[in-house]
């Protein structure tokens, strides 16, 4: 069969890599690794999240095996990596989870894929932009410029100062994916140097014996939650570990701007998991080991430290000699660089979500705009950081009770579509998983299991965020809409929102939603062979834009001349194949 390719016709097999008009090739592996993991803010997530890890609610929680909690959040995470790496290699989509939901089960669920995506990304925004901004006062104030250090205890000035951060960031971003990923490697750089510099101080006092009243020497056991109790402890305590790992599907996001599409962004999610893993050991024994698990102090289980356990460890580890000083000041600078970083690496995939969303017509085609000069999805990327904004400083001014409500539901958007991305892997590739050994575990059993797992903590997550005091204001008093705690109310809103605007669209809209733009597909279907003028031997993917292209199992609908193309191994199947079932 012989087709003639439009102007703008893909690559063979990468039809979304070249008609979105992103610019290709422009990430290798390490690249995308750097953008994963800085995506996560390793050096901010420790700071804000170990506290609540360790201890809770003023009861002592993990305590000491905070690190066994940590090893345990891994598990879901790199089983959905897994699943990442799967469905991208057979449809690297900057979608992502959009994409491949809907290719799965359908377009609504693929939807509301996509709005987990926006919705925890827009709401996490103010939490990063808050950090930012506070940090940036802090940091100055180090330096020595104390008026601007008193600065950082101001809503007023940390909110203009974050404001300023996510502007910049979403200007970068809309810049280009290269001068991105080039202030990653900067950013991430001193990240990782400081966390590494503040542990191995950390260890070489305590191993010393120069520690402080309430630190421990390291244990092996920290690193096994044995005796932990399963719905007390390690539950909750999960809960706040699997935020603290969220971050790296970034890598994926941008995997249509990666040298290899198919192979490099999954490889990247997996090793950023990975490199995550190891940094988060390592901190965090650091840090128990240093400031033990006392509720006086610096000890980790201190309420006045859970926020920012760096920031109370920081000057009792460093001291206030000359050396001290610097190293307290770059603590400070390890924590800005990864709430920044982390501000431009969200922005990143929330514009390709809603880029991949517009081309196929599932919300305003306006949202697919691609830059002509820089080829970075202009229209996504400054709707993003406008709306991040506009939430940030709105949410601010009515309730700053209700802005962290609204930050801590994040967690269930991230199980909600990480979760779903693991069913989907399963279900994309039902009917091939029984051909080798590998796939059936890489393909279906390990991205199930994450999902159920993840599905498990948003459950989990709901009732206990129902509970009127799970969070409370600056007063003590309990924050709850409803009768209900407030960030398990925010949360379902947030969910519900997203099947409004979804009707909404559809009504409007109905294309997609008919499946017209992006038709269900799996890894058993069969496609048209071609287009045969290329030259070269390959296949179309069913969204490249030519009709008919998905091929009955039986070959019913193959047009006369045509050759079927099975999507899984890429082997040509005939009707003699099909009448003996070998297509799948």
């Amino acid at each position: 069969m012989s087709v003639t390719p439009t102007a703008d016709a893909a690559p063979l097999g990468y039809p979304e890599t070249a008609s979105k008009g992103l610019k290709g090739g422009a990430l290798g592996l390490l690249s995308s690794v750097v953008v994963g993991t800085a995506s996560t803010a390793p050096a901010y997530s420790l700071a804000a999240s170990l506290g609540f890890v360790v201890a809770g609610g003023g009861a002592l929680l993990a305590g000491v095996k905070a690190p066994a909690i940590i090893l345990l959040a891994f598990v879901p995470m790199y089983l959905i990596a897994l699943a990442y790496q799967e469905l991208n290699k057979a449809e690297p989509d900057c979608g992502t989870t959009f994409t491949w939901a809907s290719r799965a089960f359908g377009p609504i669920t693929g939807w509301m894929g996509g709005w987990g995506i926006i919705a925890a990304d827009v709401i996490v925004m103010a939490n990063l932009a808050q950090i930012a901004g506070t940090y940036s006062f802090t940091f100055l104030g180090d330096l020595g410029w104390d008026a601007a250090g008193n600065l950082a205890g101001s809503t007023a000035w940390t909110t203009v100062a974050g404001l300023v951060w996510i502007a910049g960031m979403t200007w970068i971003c809309y810049r280009g994916i290269e001068v991105s990923a080039r202030l990653q490697y900067v950013l991430l750089s001193i990240e990782v140097v400081v966390l590494l510099v503040f542990s191995v101080v950390a260890l070489a006092r305590v191993w010393s014996g120069n520690g402080v009243e309430g630190s421990i020497t390291p244990s092996w056991s920290w690193f096994w939650p044995g005796g932990l109790s399963l719905s007390d402890v390690i539950a909750p305590a999960l809960l706040t570990a699997v935020f603290m790992y969220w971050g790296w599907d970034t890598a994926v996001s941008v995997n249509e701007e990666s040298d290899d599409p198919a192979r490099t962004p999954g490889r990247a999610a997996v090793l950023s998991t990975l490199l995550l893993l190891v940094t988060y050991a390592l901190v965090s024994t650091a840090t128990i080991a240093f400031a033990g698990v006392g509720t006086e102090g610096i000890g980790l289980a201190n309420p006045d430290n859970a926020d920012d356990v760096f920031s109370s460890i920081g000057p009792v580890l460093f001291g206030d000699s000359g050396i001290g000083k610097i190293g307290l000041l770059l603590l400070s600078a390890s924590i800005l660089t990864s709430a920044s970083a982390s501000t431009q690496t969200t922005i990143l995939p929330t514009a390709r979500t809603t880029l991949s969303m517009a081309v196929y017509k599932a919300i305003p085609q306006s949202f697919a705009r691609i830059h002509p000069r820089y080829l970075t999805p202009g229209v996504s990327t400054i709707a993003m950081g406008l709306a991040s904004m506009l939430f940030y400083a709105i949410f601010t001014l009515i309730s700053p009770s209700l802005l962290l409500a609204l930050v801590e539901s994040v967690g269930l958007m991230i199980a909600f579509y990480y979760g779903l991305t693991g069913f989907a892997c399963s279900w994309f590739y039902r009917r091939t998983l029984h051909h080798t050994p590998k796939t059936f575990f890489t393909q279906g059993v390990l991205p199930s299991a994450g999902g159920l797992i993840l599905l498990a903590a948003f459950v989990y997550a709901v009732q206990q965020y129902a509970t009127v005091d799970w969070l409370q204001d600056a007063d003590g008093n309990n924050v709850t809409i409803f009768g209900f705690g407030a960030v398990a109310v925010v949360g379902i809103a947030a969910i519900l929102l997203g099947v409004v605007l979804m009707v909404v669209w559809r009504l409007r809209a109905p294309a997609f939603f008919r499946g017209d733009t992006l038709p269900r597909r799996g890894a058993h279907d069969l496609v048209l062979a071609g287009p045969q003028t290329l030259g070269e031997t390959g296949f179309r993917l069913p969204d490249s834009g030519l009709p008919g292209i998905v091929v009955a199992q039986n070959l019913s609908n193959l047009p006369d001349g045509a050759t079927a193309v099975n999507v899984g191994t890429g082997e040509e199947v005939d009707v003699d194949d099909a009448e003996d079932g070998r297509t799948t």
